[in-house]
């Protein structure tokens, strides 16, 4: 059962409560999802930053069956839309419908629709058309849906997970950079080991059903939420995000030159942001209250994949967006190694 301990307390005892509810949420999806740790870290690091999370992998994979897992291990309220071409912005927001109050008089009463829970499952987010896509827009931006001119705020905590597969791209509207960039993180699901591959079969082939149990609230995700922006960081740390940031622009004078050639447009200041409270989560799921270069290096590909735009030379040349960022990361790798030795 999830606990009721929600009071302000101690760094200490935040510390604590982290380590449990982490370690418990992971335990509980490791119950009936095998594999895929870093898929299970990066909708970990979404949740306990705030930031919605959009996985992208082929059918089959487990996306769905590991988001109804992670909404299982939490007692909050959960909610599902499967992205359809027909589905309308008002199937996803909410709608006004006449009703009667207690006087008999008929009155417009607002009926929420399955945005308002604190974790909603977009399954398939771009089968819908871009007007039923932009009804996300708000809600991720603001944690609130306006319908008649009247602004609905979201509970809190309030989630994104989205799901979209890269293959078929037949009757699908990509998502624009705007919305995109509301995506926190990006992570990508990839096809299971030999040794996970037998694991899945066994687990899903057999006569029993293993369940999840709640392990956190939404007062304590809320705690940890704050705690994760306590964490310190070094001013060193935050220049190197900075820089990483930086150089995925094209145009700037310090970009390198596998990125001149290859990216149209670099990643905005919500990657910064993206990196640096991932950098947090990834430290305290390390153990330490500090941040450091290894926690950003970690964070960059879930952080900055999707706000990369690449231009046509990349693609003949069957360059990706993640290699882009893993060269780029080893080069300040690389003036970050020498200045160390400058410096002594």
């Amino acid at each position: 059962m999830a606990s009721n301990y929600s009071r302000p307390g101690t760094r200490e005892t935040d510390l604590d409560l982290f380590g449990r509810v982490s370690a418990g949420i992971i335990a509980e999806v490791r119950r009936v999802i095998v594999g895929q740790d870093e898929v299970l870290n990066g909708a970990l690091v979404g949740l306990l930053t705030s930031g919605h999370v959009l996985l992208e992998g082929v059918p089959g994979l487990g996306k769905t069956r590991l988001v109804r897992a992670l909404a299982s291990a939490l007692d909050l309220a959960y909610s599902r839309v499967q992205f359809t071409p027909d589905l309308m912005p008002a199937d996803i927001t909410g709608t006004n419908i006449i009703a009667d109050d207690p006087s008999g008089t008929r009155r417009f009463r607002f009926e929420p629709g399955p945005v308002f829970a604190n974790l909603l499952l977009a399954d398939e987010v771009n089968r819908a058309t871009p007007k039923t896509q932009s009804a996300l827009l708000e809600a991720m931006a603001e944690s609130q849906v306006t319908v008649a001119n009247i602004a609905h705020r979201l509970p809190e905590p309030f989630m994104v997970l989205a799901t979209q597969n890269p293959l078929e791209m037949e009757g699908t509207y990509p998502l624009p950079e705007a919305q995109l960039d509301r995506f926190a993180y990006k992570i990508l699901v990839t096809f299971p080991t030999l040794e996970e591959l037998n694991a899945i079969l066994d687990l899903t082939t057999g006569d029993t059903s293993p369940t999840v149990t709640p392990v956190a609230s939404a007062p304590e995700i809320l705690r940890l939420q704050s705690l994760i922006r306590q964490v310190p960081m070094g001013q060193h740390v935050r220049d190197y995000v900075a820089r990483l940031v930086l150089g995925t622009h094209p145009n700037q004078r310090d970009a390198t030159r596998f990125v001149k050639q290859y990216v149209r447009f670099g990643a905005s200041p919500r990657a910064g942001q993206a990196l640096i409270l991932a950098g947090k989560v990834y430290a305290l799921l390390d153990g330490r209250y500090n941040v450091g270069f290894e926690d950003i290096r970690r964070a960059a590909h879930i952080a900055l994949r999707h706000r990369l735009l690449l231009n046509f030379e990349a693609e003949a040349d069957g360059i990706s967006t993640d290699s882009v960022i893993e060269q780029l990361v080893m080069t300040l790798r690389t003036d970050e190694m020498a200045d160390r030795g400058r410096a002594s």
